[in-house]
């Protein structure tokens, strides 16, 4: 039976991550495009991102991505923990959203500490870690060549 949630109807046991896909595509009523794009880090049901560096990973992409590019809505992470999803506002070139991801990660590699992560800024500030952060990022950096294939 399909669902409603674009997720929920892809096969986790047949995706290889890393990768970036688009998940779903909706056009607004002036013509908008918004597209929101799956940036899977870790392999579904065998892996996950830890907490704390999956929330500082959150809080150094949301920031750096937009140094980047200036159509990005949002970047938010998946409750799975293997994840995030990059949503966008009219722009829908995979190649080049993969080109931001690289250079944002790049980034997050010689960022000097985690933005926003106190207590006036973050909702649960004690829960960062700029090394673990990183340590995401390197990893997936380093299957770079990887982030077009969806399936194995």
């Amino acid at each position: 039976m399909k669902m409603n949630v674009e997720s929920f109807n892809l096969d986790h046991t047949k995706v290889k991550a890393p990768y970036v896909r688009v998940a779903d595509r909706k056009i607004g009523g002036n013509g908008d495009v918004i597209v929101k794009y799956d940036v899977r880090l870790k392999q579904p049901n065998q892996e996950h991102m830890e907490m704390a560096a999956l929330h500082s990973l959150e809080h150094l992409t949301a920031e750096l991505i937009r140094n980047h590019a200036d159509y990005i809505v949002d970047w938010s992470p998946m409750g799975c923990q293997t994840g995030f999803y990059l949503t966008v506002l009219n722009h829908e070139d995979l190649a080049e959203i993969m080109d931001v991801l690289e250079l944002t990660m790049k980034d997050v590699l010689t960022a000097t500490e985690v933005p926003a992560s106190n207590e006036i800024q973050c909702g649960w500030a004690a829960s960062h870690t700029l090394t673990g952060a990183q340590a995401l990022a390197e990893e997936f950096l380093a299957k770079r060549s990887e982030w077009g294939q969806v399936f194995a």
